[in-house]
């Protein structure tokens, strides 16, 4: 019988084998590992781990074709040729076509969350293993993620209850000072995964409470909004916080008003928590957040509304924006996945038309929320992230930022046991993490549509249960991706204006990128 070991050394035997005929760039292939569920997850330790290097730009007339199954495959490299075919393909056939020329959103990128248990699970792990796991995502051997979220504070996803100011009546903020959670954990980390992407990720943070003392409820958790005597010391801690990170060297690009402040409105809710009505959050950002950040130099920061579920669409946007004095402060619109099921993607249509001049970006999800927190190997999950990827983008997302990069076997730690999935999961005891079929999800598009990017059109009379989306980035190059949930092998033709037809095999239960 096999072990991870007994590969690894294999593996890495054979490339030592090849001598000078093997490139620094050669990509190294997934270790799978069967838990007995729908698929498999990558094994990765202190010394092997599978990596996708950056791809080349094919020859003239051709692409490349990644692509990741349910039952054996992940990132699958492949080349071939655009075809000159015309309209002689069979009645079976996926048609899409795609255009360059129709424009629509541009994208802001790809991530997840450094909540204090991510950072804490990647600490665990020994030295040389951490730096595989962050350059998994981070590095140009890895998926490449441009965007990171940051609790401002404790959030379910801590170990413990805890603001920046927990001394009862401080309302000048003399107390305030960054925790063990930020210096010990999260800050190291995040500085780490720059050093491996080479250069300043974009980093946002939300708060999930102010301190119980500002709240009406006096209490981390449950029903209860901010005072509004505390209004002005609420945006004084954004900017403490700002200039607390600052000082450790960790620059943010923007900040959330709140985190999914619906859940404060909800009597015995079980997790930090603050409620916002839509008409507080106006008045707070107008008056208060917005003008403190402006004088304190923090002018150009991102500020998002919302953070919580597009059902809240588009009347929240209209409640806010429509004042004329916080509209001035505010850039984009933040929604979580967690109510996709049953909100249809076009309320997201209804507020970029309403709003055109302000950016809707996803900043969080995750799986296993209901039930079932960690399932290593579900081939459902990606496909639930994937498909919603594509349905988020395809009506004016410009991003989608995964929740928790990495959680352990448990799904947490998470001090009020709210477990759920992470698209890697950490084994302290084995010293080694699995790559869940989640993290491939993400890594379709991180790796490919570059922040930059501009989404094109691609149309289709019958998809035939085939889900697709297309970008154009910068460098002028074209990215497809294509993901069929289905049981059947789909015969698929994607004419592209000025290049030709490419004519691809798509597999069951399988998703694919092509580049060009």
């Amino acid at each position: 019988m096999w072990t991870t070991n007994s590969v690894v050394v294999l593996l890495l035997l054979l490339f030592s084998l090849c001598g000078d005929g093997a490139r620094a760039e050669e990509s190294l292939p997934c270790i799978p590992r069967d838990f007995g569920h729908s698929s498999f997850v990558c094994v990765c330790n202190a010394s092997y781990c599978d990596t996708l290097p950056p791809p080349e730009a094919p020859p003239e007339g051709a692409f490349l074709l990644y692509s990741s199954d349910m039952t054996g495959d992940r990132f699958l490299k492949s080349q071939d040729f655009f075809s000159s075919v015309g309209d002689d393909v069979s009645a079976e056939t996926v048609e899409l076509v795609v255009d360059p020329t129709v424009t629509y959103q541009t994208v802001v990128g790809w991530g997840g969350a450094f909540t204090d248990a991510a950072a804490a699970n990647i600490l665990s792990l020994s030295q040389p293993a951490q730096d595989l796991l962050l350059g998994s995502y981070f590095s140009s051997s890895g998926i490449e993620y441009n965007i990171g979220r940051v609790n401002m504070g404790g959030c379910d996803f801590s170990w413990r209850e805890y603001t920046y100011v927990d001394t009862e009546g401080d309302v000048d903020l003399n107390t305030f000072a960054l925790q063990p959670e930020d210096t010990e954990y999260k800050i190291p980390v995040i500085k780490r995964a720059e050093a491996l992407a080479g250069h300043p990720l974009t980093l946002f943070a939300s708060p999930w409470t102010a301190p119980p003392w500002m709240k009406t409820n006096d209490d981390y958790v449950g029903y209860g909004y901010l005072q509004k005597e505390m209004y002005q010391p609420w945006a004084n801690y954004f900017v403490k916080f700002l200039d607390g990170y600052g000082a450790e060297g960790v620059t943010f690009w923007g900040v959330t008003a709140q985190n999914e402040p619906r859940d404060g409105q909800v009597p015995g809710f079980a997790f930090n928590c603050m409620g916002w009505t839509p008409l507080q959050q106006r008045a707070w950002v107008g008056g208060n957040l917005g003008p403190t950040l402006d004088a304190h130099g923090y002018g150009a920061l991102k500020v998002m509304i919302l953070d919580d579920q597009r059902y809240n669409l588009p009347l929240w946007a209209e409640k806010v924006l429509n004042d004329s004095f916080a509209t001035q402060y505010v850039d984009g619109i933040a929604v979580h996945w967690y109510g996709d099921d049953y909100s249809p993607a076009g309320l997201l249509d209804d507020t970029h038309d309403l709003f055109p001049d302000h950016f809707i970006l996803g900043t969080e999800a995750c799986a296993g929320y209901l039930k079932d927190p960690v399932v290593l190997g579900s081939w459902e999950r990606l496909e639930q992230y994937a498909h919603d990827i594509i349905t988020d983008v395809n009506h004016w997302v410009v991003g989608w930022v995964d929740w928790n990069l990495a959680l352990d076997l448990e799904g947490g730690p998470n001090w009020e046991s709210n477990f759920v999935d992470s698209p890697i999961i950490v084994n302290q005891e084995a010293d080694e993490f699995y790559k869940n079929p989640m993290f491939y999800a993400l890594g379709h598009f991180s790796k490919f549509v570059k922040e930059g990017a501009v989404r094109i059109s691609l149309t289709s009379t019958d998809l035939q249960g085939l889900s697709a989306t297309a970008f154009t980035n910068t460098d002028g190059s074209t990215v497809v991706v294509l993901l069929n949930r289905s049981e059947a092998d789909l015969e698929v033709a994607v004419r592209v204006a000025g290049r030709g037809t490419m004519l691809l095999k798509v597999g069951p239960r399988s998703l694919h990128t092509a580049f060009f």
